[in-house]
């Protein structure tokens, strides 16, 4: 059905139009609807135009559907449904929270500091889904940046066009060695360390730059006899006594799970930055601004 681009099928029309089949005259319904006849009429007319169809005719002192009326009177109830539950749908969400946000995150983070901000989460809104991305700083960047992700939490330095960047908490670094070899640890200076066996995060991750970054620093290139992406594997190859590893604190936050290894700070220290990134045209629903507002009080936990 070819109709102008000015043509739009109405709820009131259709309405009206069921009243006037129900009552059987234009008066009677104008009267019911508080409106004039000619209103009636007018709304009755744009409805036939819609569809190119006769849907009203009289018989006797009544107005009665033509076949095309009755066909679209037994649409009506169905039409009225989908209405309702469309009217539903956008109830639940003005009053609740429910969609799903996609949040990048490094597997540190992840692995260690989302589970409990998570299951709050989900606790306190089991409709809000929250799936989370796994990469590096840049990946997540890019992510954000194309609104792949709507969010992510990563290391500094991030930047972008168009991206809202807020540092959350800063995070030391510590020097961690099996326990049985806790004593290569005293007095350990960065001279010293570097010529220790290390294990060490894989080139290209921003953990690792900062790690490089560091010994640079005091004049020293670290030569690692392993390189690893996986926070928990460079920690068993440390408990194994195969070599010492600079990690993140926030990776051996849990000392319950942590036997067989000892740690100390670094000296000189060594921190990072994590933040908050997001893009500055990105629409806050509800759903998402829970999330963000969970993630923001990393910053008063540190």
């Amino acid at each position: 059905m070819n109709l102008p681009p000015s043509t739009r099928l109405n709820l009131d029309q259709l309405a009206t139009f069921a009243l006037v089949v129900r009552l059987g005259s234009f008066s009677s319904a104008a009267e019911q609807l508080d409106l004039t006849q000619p209103a009636v009429s007018l709304q009755i007319r744009q409805l036939e135009k819609y569809f190119q169809l006769n849907l009203l005719e009289r018989i006797g002192k009544k107005m009665k559907p033509t076949s095309a009326g009755n066909t679209l009177l037994q649409h009506l109830p169905q039409i009225e449904q989908s209405i309702e539950l469309a009217l539903q749908g956008m109830a639940h969400h003005a009053q609740g929270v429910s969609g799903s946000v996609t949040l990048g995150s490094g597997a540190t983070a992840c692995i260690h500091l989302l589970p409990p901000l998570l299951g709050q989460l989900k606790q306190n809104w089991p409709e809000l889904e929250v799936s989370v991305r796994i990469g590096n700083t840049d990946e997540m960047v890019k992510g954000v940046a194309e609104n792949r992700l709507d969010l992510a939490l990563v290391t500094l330095p991030a930047a972008g066009k168009n991206l809202a960047i807020t540092p959350l908490f800063e995070e030391k670094f510590l020097l961690i060695a099996a326990a049985a070899g806790s004593e290569r640890l005293n007095n350990v200076t960065p001279a010293k360390l570097v010529e220790m066996p290390l294990v060490l995060f894989e080139r290209g991750s921003s953990t690792r730059l900062l790690i490089d970054n560091w010994f640079q620093l005091q004049g020293l290139k670290p030569r690692p006899v392993m390189e690893l992406g996986s926070i928990e594997a460079i920690k068993q190859m440390v408990r194994a006594g195969l070599g010492v590893s600079i990690v993140p604190q926030l990776a051996m936050q849990d000392a319950t799970e942590e036997m067989g290894l000892v740690m100390q700070p670094l000296m000189p220290p060594l921190e990072r930055q994590l933040a908050l990134v997001l893009r500055q045209d990105k629409p806050l629903n509800k759903g998402l601004k829970k999330v963000v507002d969970s993630l923001m009080t990393l910053s008063s936990r540190r």
